[in-house]
């Protein structure tokens, strides 16, 4: 066997993805490797093509139980002898897995980073039979990553062990990583002069969007009616949030379950299995679900809440699509959005002020991640440029890029916005943005009047202009250092390098929506990209019912029988015998032997009529 039969015959690929051939080239020629690969680039290939070419088993580290068990799967469903040592297995089933190591039959053993100080990690090593160690997730070595494990670092002594008779070939892959987070993997996982790729961050099959409702369940429940036949995650920032979701979309009907740290972890599989297997299609969760979830048919991810950061969001998001299919990530924002998460940075029991270098760099973060949610910018440009990628300006797949926006010189509004808070100021006073708002649309209501706010020479002012363009301006201001947002309980905006626009020796111009009616410009909102593609609509439903069947009998999640990749792919090239079959993206040797009789039997019904 050579790495193309590999692909082709176990793995039902005719072809490399970008980066996939020449790390496995290097892996195969024993360099250690670092890939930073996107969701869905096919970072898995890269390691289990070598894994089944090199002798011996390849030890797989990899942060979740359910990851594992999918990964383990897939792979035994393209005949590929895998296994997984984990705290799910019972006694028996443990004792057989290490009887078939032993025995020399497994290629590829899936463990967590927790199990290296096991007893059985020793004496495995001791063994020799290990090749190639391979580091999932490995963001998760860096305290400057958005998922940082303390067991990560356990890695770096296990590679040294000096049971092993030689040091193990080293890969590590992630999908999201800074380049301060990359010299952390090579550096903490003591990489020798790694062969390095970076395919880039850029995910051309996702749409992004940013919606800043008056109504966030409104605007949530709009999002689902629309994409009420696909499945999808909508994430929430806390424990509460999830309950509150997860309540309001079940009395209205939606089949959602629901995943946070709260649950018992009998309640927390059972949901997970249950969206796995598409019994519920939607998940509603913390960050605590996701990682490691393999689910290829996750058309779309909403944020009911902002991240914290920008890693953290584009990990999330980058749920959705990873079979390459059109997908939708959605953030519904709303500056209380910001409180929450500050709230969550200085308070959680990891920072509580215990390194308030890394508090401080956390809110620099969520600053960022802020810039990101208000931008009338490219969304992906904004996204890959904080990842260090080159990218244009316009993408034409962002919900900014398909609105009209035009640049405005809004130096006068700047300057109302400006002088308000200097009004503030001269009587000792500071506010948020909402009652700056107010004030200069010279609302009259009970705080202003109790206040005497409505005696400032900058009160009402601003009446004809929306609470939204106010919002934005004000934000472009922040943005720019001309108004600052001082941190507290309570965020007040204050003065910043405001002279140059005071004196109208600066013009501020930025990009604002063109004005319409608003109903106008919900109504113009594109149309969600996972339901965009023409196909044979009657045919795809036809595969899935087959998938599912066989999927309930084998006892797997359906996207491990084909992703919906595969599914679409036979709606495209609709083949009528095997042969033509075997040419369907996915479908390997194996797979054509299981399943091949079934869907072509299916196909050549459905083309008979």
């Amino acid at each position: 066997m050579n790495k193309y039969s590999v692909l082709k015959n176990i793995f039902g690929y005719t072809s490399f993805r970008a980066g996939q051939e020449e790390i496995i080239d290097a892996l195969l020629s024993g360099k250690d490797a670092l890939a930073v690969m996107p969701t869905g680039a096919g970072k898995s290939l890269c390691y289990q093509i070598p894994a089944l070419l090199l002798p011996g088993m390849t030890v797989v580290i990899s942060p979740l139980i359910s990851l594992m068990k999918d990964q383990v799967n897939a792979l035994r469903e393209a005949g590929c002898p895998a296994a997984f040592l984990n705290s799910s297995l019972s006694s028996g089933e443990y004792s057989q897995i290490m009887g078939e190591i032993a025995r020399g039959n497994i290629k590829l053993l899936y463990i967590a980073p927790e199990r290296l100080e096991k007893t059985e990690m020793s004496v495995l090593a001791a063994g020799g039979n290990v090749p190639m160690i391979v580091v999932d997730e490995a963001h998760c070595v860096s305290q400057w990553g958005h998922d940082f494990r303390t067991s990560y670092l356990y890695i770096a002594d296990f590679i040294r062990s000096p049971a092993f008779e030689k040091r193990p070939v080293t890969a590590a892959f992630t999908a999201t990583a800074t380049v301060k987070v990359s010299g952390d993997i090579k550096k903490l996982l003591a990489l020798k002069n790694p062969f390095v790729v970076n395919t880039g961050f850029d995910r051309p099959n996702l749409y992004f969007e940013v919606k800043r409702p008056k109504e966030k369940t409104a605007a949530l429940l709009d999002c689902l009616e629309k994409r009420k036949h696909s499945s999808g995650i909508v994430y929430c920032a806390t424990r509460k949030a999830v309950e509150e979701v997860r309540e309001l979309l079940l009395a209205r009907g939606f089949p959602a379950t629901r995943y946070h740290a709260g649950l018992e972890d009998s309640e927390r599989r059972k949901n997970q299995d249950d969206f796995l297997h598409d019994r519920k299609t939607v998940m509603v969760a913390t960050n605590a679900f996701g990682m490691g979830i393999d689910k290829s048919n996750v058309s779309y991810v909403i944020h009911y809440n902002m991240p914290k950061n920008i890693e953290s969001y584009y990990q999330e998001a980058g749920r959705a699509g990873r079979d390459s299919s059109p997908a939708d990530c959605v953030l519904l924002y709303s500056g209380q959005d910001v409180q929450i998460n500050k709230y969550l940075i200085t308070h959680t029991e990891d920072d509580a002020g215990a390194n308030p270098q890394l508090t401080a760099y956390n809110l620099e973060l969520l600053r960022q991640m802020t810039f990101y949610a208000t931008t009338s910018d490219c969304l992906r440009h904004r996204l890959l440029d904080y990842f260090g990628d080159a990218s244009p300006s316009h993408c034409g797949n962002c919900s900014n890029c398909r609105t009209g926006f035009e640049e405005t010189d809004v130096s006068l509004e700047g300057r109302k916005i400006v002088s308000c808070v200097y009004r503030l100021k001269e009587r000792n006073r500071g506010f948020g943005k909402m009652m700056i708002i107010d004030i200069l649309r010279g609302s009259k209501n009970e705080k202003i009047r109790r206040m005497e706010l409505d005696t400032l020479s900058t009160w009402g002012i601003m009446k004809d202009s929306s609470p939204h363009r106010i919002r934005a301006i004000i934000d472009h201001l922040i943005d720019e250092g001309i108004l600052l947002l001082e941190d507290g309980e309570y965020p007040v905006v204050t003065m910043g390098r405001a002279g140059e626009l005071l004196r109208e020796e600066r013009r501020l111009l930025m990009k604002l929506p063109k004005e319409r009616k608003e109903a106008e410009a919900e109504a113009a909102g594109p149309a969600p990209q996972s339901v965009r593609q023409p196909m044979d609509e009657a045919l795809f439903d036809k595969l899935k019912n087959l998938r599912k069947e066989i999927a309930a009998k084998e006892a797997v999640p359906v996207y491990i029988v084909f992703p919906d990749a595969a599914l679409k792919d036979m709606c495209g090239k609709k083949p009528v015998s095997l042969v033509q079959f075997s040419g369907v993206h996915g479908v390997g040797q194996l797979k054509l032997e299981k399943y091949g009789e079934a869907f072509v039997e299916l196909i050549q019904n459905h083309v008979k009529g």
